[in-house]
């Protein structure tokens, strides 16, 4: 991938480079909660995991048992297996654990309405990462809260990369999966700030299941190919997993690693794709989500619901990885994990050290 140094002088394409450039900075500030409950003693928790093959949820994941080790909780972690059924089964199977708490790795609220209402009426605190489309909490759908970076501002940062880095001339396909509210709502927003990019347009927007991807989009990308040819310049994605079997694709029509269409993940910032971006192999970006952190933010919520306080209302900000700023955002874990000490934070939280 080029640096984004060479734009059109339009007005669209100048926005989007100002915003690229703040987007970029590494190792945004903490600004989460410096205040709250101590720690609540002897809590079991359950992380749900929609599908642990998803980096997303896998990091998450990772990140609540850390934290829930250092706050002195048990954890047991489920995984849904990429289907409805899986997570159902495995949402049942922790209501049946009676835990204190559960943890939705990326389980749609809407889908599992009626299991996550029956958690709550049994007296068990639910917390959601990226159950629902916006952060905060759902009175709807029984979530003491949602962790998630902003949908809307994950969705304008990945855009606009295809926007500033072509100089406002993009031919944009984008991948969505309706399974998931908040990927529609990432996906709507990124086509609105393509089509508002006078140079700019949206070549197709594929529904297909993230759980399939591994079957469907090598076909897709083959097939795009065929239709759109040159035209097609950036891929816009709502989840990293869809990289995950382009490049063989791409590679088999003759697409250089670091050619066109370039590839823009709207969310999470997985391994695989942080060594895609660290060696221009068919990916340019990710608007990576503090996935870890994200972890701790989960349990340190539960631990505000068990004390009877309410959510820290905290949502990190938008963070753009590309090959520019993945040596400071990086590091040796291939996940974007800011050095911002908010394990530091959290701990003195509830420790009072």
């Amino acid at each position: 991938m080029t640096a984004i140094s060479a734009y059109a002088q339009d007005d669209g394409a100048q926005a989007a480079q100002n915003y690229i450039a703040a987007v970029t900075k590494p190792n945004p500030p903490w600004t989460g909660p410096t205040s709250g409950p101590a720690a609540q003693k002897g809590k079991t928790i359950v992380y749900v995991s929609a599908d642990q093959r998803n980096g997303g949820a896998l990091g998450v994941g990772d990140g609540v048992a850390e934290a829930g080790k250092a706050i002195g909780w048990t954890v047991r972690v489920l995984d849904g297996q990429g289907t409805v059924s899986g997570r159902s089964s495995a949402l049942q199977q922790a209501i049946a654990l009676k835990p204190d708490g559960i943890v939705l790795g990326t389980v749609d609220a809407k889908e599992q309405a009626e299991l996550i209402a029956q958690a709550a009426g049994a007296g068990i605190k639910v917390v959601g990462w990226h159950s629902v489309t916006n952060p905060g909490p759902s009175e709807e759908f029984k979530l003491f809260t949602n962790i998630a970076t902003d949908p809307l501002d994950v969705a304008k940062a990945a855009a606009s990369f295809a926007v500033a880095d072509s100089g406002g001339k993009a031919g944009v396909v984008i991948f969505t999966d309706s399974t998931y509210a908040i990927a529609v709502a990432k996906s709507d927003a990124m086509a609105n700030v393509i089509k508002a990019c006078g140079g700019c347009k949206v070549l197709d927007v594929e529904d297909t299941p993230l759980a399939e991807a591994s079957t469907r989009i090598p076909q897709l990308t083959t097939s795009l190919l065929q239709r759109f040819g040159d035209q097609w310049t950036y891929t816009l994605s709502i989840n990293d997993l869809t990289f995950d079997f382009m490049s063989a694709s791409l590679a088999s029509a003759g697409i250089a690693q670091d050619g066109h269409p370039r590839n823009i993940s709207a969310g999470d910032g997985s391994e695989a794709a942080f060594q895609r971006i660290r060696t221009n192999f068919y990916q340019s970006g990710t608007v990576a989500e503090p996935l870890h952190l994200q972890g701790w933010q989960a349990v340190d919520e539960l631990n505000r619901a068990f004390a009877g306080q309410p959510a820290s209302g905290f949502s990190a900000p938008v963070h753009l990885v590309v090959a520019a700023n993945i040596g400071s955002d990086g590091g040796p874990k291939n996940v974007y994990d800011p050095d911002n000490g908010y394990r530091d934070a959290y701990a003195k939280i509830w420790t009072g050290k």
